[in-house]
């Protein structure tokens, strides 16, 4: 068996891993409360998923091989569209995420997902700046706000405050200069007293996730998990009895 595949937890349901095996795919929901019990092998790139199933791949790349990585050049955009034609005709809104205590990031998506994701980057707040006619505008503003806010958080700063709560002076000057459509505060029930130890592992019981972190408890600690560290691993059906880190709190 094979990790192939994550969904971040959004507002449609939990975050949920893909496990192939022989090329038939089962999606393994992670809602608060769920036993996970894999050990994680080899990792190798992922293949690639089709309407018929799992299609493996045996390089040593990973998560995936120069052959199975998509770039969405839509990332790349700053207003100048780098397709042979534009087609991001629909209406789009740009927003600020902030993540705890204090990363705010701009982003641009499409208006019908905006909330959508909001949720699949594990934002705490977001502010809803403006929606403009298409893509091509909407990568032109946030290039523009890009001088004062990052495009992307790393997931270690997103880990790094899970515990926490945004910072409201920084929230309040990054909102000065705006007159937001609307405005989200979000709460994923993880309610941790101490900030979780990084760790890559498939065993424990679930917490919750952000985004596409999972908390998995485990002998008294909490791990927080990057999902697509978890892609490509080749995976038995059993508890992890490997020796980890534990939180102080284990020993209280």
């Amino acid at each position: 068996m094979q990790f192939v595949g994550y969904r971040p937890r959004d507002q449609h349901g939990p975050a949920s891993l893909q496990l192939a095996d022989g090329g038939a795919i089962t999606r393994v929901a992670l809602e608060p409360g769920r036993e996970l019990a894999y050990t994680l092998g080899e990792r190798r790139c992922a293949g690639t998923i089709t309407d018929d199933g799992h299609v493996a791949c045996a390089n040593a790349d990973a998560p995936y091989c120069p052959q199975h990585t998509s770039t969405w050049v839509c990332a790349k955009c700053r207003g100048d569209c780098l397709k042979d034609e534009m087609d991001c005709h629909e209406a789009h809104a740009i927003y600020l995420a902030a993540f705890a205590p204090d990363a705010v990031k701009v982003g641009v998506t499409r208006a019908w997902r905006l909330e959508t994701r909001l949720r699949e980057q594990g934002a705490d707040r977001a502010a809803h700046l403006d929606t403009v006619e298409n893509g091509r505008i909407a990568r032109e503003r946030e290039a523009a706000l890009g001088a004062r806010f990052p495009d992307r958080v790393r997931v270690p700063t997103k880990i790094a405050g899970l515990d926490a709560a945004v910072d409201e002076e920084t929230w309040r000057d990054a909102l000065a200069d705006f007159d937001p459509v609307d405005t989200y505060a979000f709460d994923y029930g993880l309610d941790l007293d101490d900030r979780p130890v990084s760790e890559v592992l498939a065993t424990g019981t679930v917490v919750g996730a952000r985004g596409r972190v999972l908390c998995l408890e485990r002998g008294g600690t909490v791990y927080a998990v990057d999902l697509r560290d978890l892609v490509g691993h080749e995976v038995r059906a059993e508890a992890d009895e490997r020796d980890l880190q534990a939180s102080l709190g284990a020993f209280a």
